[in-house]
């Protein structure tokens, strides 16, 4: 791997000059850019690169909003709950709020926006009946009812950019100004909006790429009265709120949006929520606004003659950049912050742009750059679990962020990424623009279908949390593996059928949420359309908790596919007497043992609806027929057939096939794993070992059209496998830590 330059964007900083240019040579940096907190010098801007400077569209502009604060952005907000033990009430609603960051808005009629709500029936207090205390920021109910609970849903206004109040605590920046957010659907803040970007562009000649961060309205993200985070939800809209909004919202669809409609019982229409009508309406409402208004910023961008770029993050809401909109706003470039293989490709699949850019990980931030910490370690797994992305489809560019002072300071580190680098580059100057060979195509299916393209099950981009880990990992494998993925909605299916070409359909999630899909699971035609695909040939799988949702005697609605069903408590006087396990079977056929597999969080009390139910793995219970342990005894004529539950199975269904996973974080074990359910599903079991390695933690990658592949060493350890070319031949082969091996397609 000899040295190159270009694809990278270096961040750096005032009076660090030589430095800069020392790892502007060392990294091959082409671009330069600088950070929130930082700026760039006169003498940076003049070395050899290309400068990107950072653009806040609506926020860092005090000295203006500071004299139209009632075009300040707002969100609704719910109060906690509060039990009433009398017929009077009175809520102290912004109890648990940081109110540096929000304060009610009293310029707007709270009588005709806000909602008091018992909580215990669902019904709407009516407004005479409730009373507000500006001083105090309480309300008070007359003629509650004892031990009922209930809620007071308000509008605040924002007056601290939630971004800038992290990077204010996380870096310390001690007394800088509170960024206030504006509203641009205010008159005065459209009009400054523009004079400010083009007086900007005049005074900025030297800046090459317009960094949007992003435009307009920030996910949601608020704190608590600890200054804390309180609630975040990377894909919320609710900061997208105002009377503005809301008045133009009804003049627009013919129908107003109550507060409720918003606060969604305190979820705040989270993304795993399943949406209703009146969400999908704001969404789409949002983004069209969005979109108008951004091309409007990108076109006097490109009358300046400099490029556009939008970061995939901080106030992205309305961009969704695999939505309806996206196109018409005419972006050069996305960037985004790369967390893993699945916001890896979140980023490089965005249609309708001249490049695409990931920003990797560690940020150059003082919580990891500190001294007895190694940032090698952070940057080490990042780049792993992206490279297994990239060899199916690049960014087209890599950077970094945050403060270059910080990173110089540690050597190892440094070399490190001068490592990366060089091998991005050699990684990209081979695949990009060639399509990877692949085995299968495959769907996965949700609520949410297209427009969350690589974002299931996701929070905030791929932190885990308990909930998800056992969802995301599919994602995860999914990124780097030899298959094409789409993503579907329930509405695709039930208005069009299954897409042409699909091989497999993924259902995954939690009963009840967006991923799995709660009571849309009672419609005919989704039901019907499933069936008659599998029956046909085609695969289904399900994990977790798939097509869950109680009706007419099932849990599992296509339980009937995978061959399994979740005991609820309702069917204990019948019988479960299929638990026998498999001892041979494709999916498990190079698994040593059955029992480590590591299904997560696990989905208590499945079981085999028939005898055809393949079982290939069944929970042994802690306690053995007639046996004692831990103080249990059970009888001795129970076998243990009551005390487990199946945590894999598959089962024939038609000319089809279905399986069921109880969960799947990412390992590649159990990538390795979901590959060969996905072939059994497809009945393919014999086009799997083309262009494979035996190893799972080995990969591999073939580009047919360049007449190359690539044997890929995903780990830190020298490994040995058998390598399949696309005939199915093997040899062996030894790989060194982390290497990747191209080879010519004889």
């Amino acid at each position: 791997m000899g040295k190159t330059k270009g694809r990278l964007t270096l961040p750096s900083e005032s009076n660090f000059l030589e430095q800069t240019k020392e790892l502007l040579e060392r990294w091959g940096a082409d671009a330069i850019r600088d950070s929130d907190g930082t700026k760039l010098d006169e003498a940076t801007k003049q070395l050899d690169a290309k400068i990107y400077t950072t653009y806040f569209v609506a926020r860092n502009h005090n000295d203006f909003i500071k004299d139209y604060m009632e075009e300040c952005q707002q969100i609704f907000v719910m109060s906690k709950f509060w039990l009433a033990t009398e017929e009077t009430l009175t809520i102290p609603f912004m109890e648990g709020y940081f109110e540096d960051q929000v304060q009610p808005d009293y310029v707007h009629d709270p009588k005709k926006y806000w909602e008091v709500i018992d909580r215990t029936t669902g019904e709407v207090v009516p407004v005479e009946r409730w009373s507000i205390n500006q001083e105090n920021n309480t309300v008070t109910i007359q003629g509650t009812k004892p031990f009922h609970e209930y809620t007071v849903s308000f509008l605040v206004y924002a007056i601290w950019d939630p971004t800038q109040m992290y990077n204010h605590i996380t870096n310390n920046w001690g007394d800088v100004p509170h960024d206030i957010p504006f509203d641009v659907r205010g008159p005065h803040s459209n009009q400054f909006m523009h004079d400010y970007l083009k007086q900007w562009l005049k005074e900025n000649p030297d800046t090459d790429v317009v960094r949007f961060t992003t435009f307009f309205y920030h996910f949601t993200l608020i704190f608590n009265n600890l200054g804390k985070e309180k609630f975040v939800d990377w894909f919320g809209y609710g900061a997208s709120v105002s009377v503005a909004a809301l008045e133009a919202f009804a003049k627009e669809k013919g129908y107003r949006l109550r507060a409720e409609d918003i606060v969604d019982e305190g979820y705040y229409n989270s993304t795993f929520r399943t949406p209703s009508k009146a969400y999908l309406d704001y969404i789409d409402f949002i983004q069209a606004f969005v979109a108008r208004e951004a091309k409007k910023l990108v076109d006097e961008v490109h009358d300046a003659g400099k490029e556009a770029m939008m970061f995939l993050g901080d106030n992205w809401i309305g961009t969704e950049p695999y939505g309806p909109y996206f196109e018409q706003i005419g972006l050069d470039a996305v960037v985004g912050s790369v967390g893993g293989g699945a916001t890896l490709r979140m980023i490089s699949d965005i249609p309708h742009v001249k490049y695409t850019e990931g920003r990797f990980l560690p940020y150059f931030f003082p919580d990891v750059f500190r001294e007895g910490n190694d940032p090698t370690i952070e940057a080490n797994k990042n780049w792993l679990s992206a490279r297994r992305a990239i060899m199916r489809n690049p960014v087209d560019r890599i950077g970094y962020g945050g403060y270059l002072s910080l990173a110089y300071k540690f050597p190892k580190f440094v070399d490190y990424i001068e490592h990366v680098t060089d091998e991005f580059r050699e990684i990209y100057d081979i695949v990009k623009h060639t399509k990877p060979y692949t085995g299968l195509k495959v769907a996965i299916l949700n609520a949410w279908g297209r427009l969350r393209t690589w974002q299931s099950h996701m929070v905030a981009h791929e932190l885990p949390y308990k909930q998800i880990y056992s969802y995301l990992g599919i994602m995860e494998a999914l990124s780097g593996a030899s298959v094409d993925v789409s993503f579907i909605s329930f509405d695709d299916i039930i208005h069009g059928g299954v897409p042409e070409g699909v091989d497999v359909i993924i259902n995954a999630g939690d009963a009840g949420t967006s991923f799995s899909g709660g009571e849309v699971w009672k419609n005919e035609t989704l039901i019907t359309r499933i069936r008659e695909f599998v029956y046909n040939g085609g695969g289904f799988i399900g994990v977790g908790e798939p097509t869950a949702v109680h009706h007419q005697g099932r849990f599992f609605q296509l339980g009937d596919i995978l061959g399994v069903e979740r005991e609820m408590g309702y069917s204990l006087s019948t019988d479960k007497y299929f638990t026998k396990e498999l001892k041979e079977h494709f999916i498990i056929e190079d698994i040593e043992d059955v029992h480590k597999i590591d299904f997560g969080e696990n989905i208590k009390n499945v079981y085999g609806l028939t005898s055809a139910t393949e079982v290939l793995e069944f929970s042994n219970p802690k306690v053995s027929a007639g046996g004692v342990e831990e103080g249990i005894v059970l009888p001795a004529n129970a076998e243990g057939k009551e005390f487990g539950e199946i945590h894999l199975a598959a089962n024939p269904y038609g000319k089809g096939r279905g399986v069921y996973i109880a969960g799947l974080p990412y390992t590649p074990e159990n990538t390795r794993l979901l590959m060969r359910a996905l072939f059994y599903a497809a009945n393919k079991e014999s086009e799997l070992t083309k262009w494979y390695a035996s190893n799972p933690l080995v990969e591999v990658h073939a580009y047919p059209e360049k007449g190359v592949y690539a044997i890929v060493n995903n780990t830190n350890e020298a490994q040995s496998t058998l390598v399949y070319d696309g005939e199915g031949v093997s040899r062996a082969v030894e790989l060194e830590p982390s290497e990747i091996r191209w080879e010519k397609i004889s």
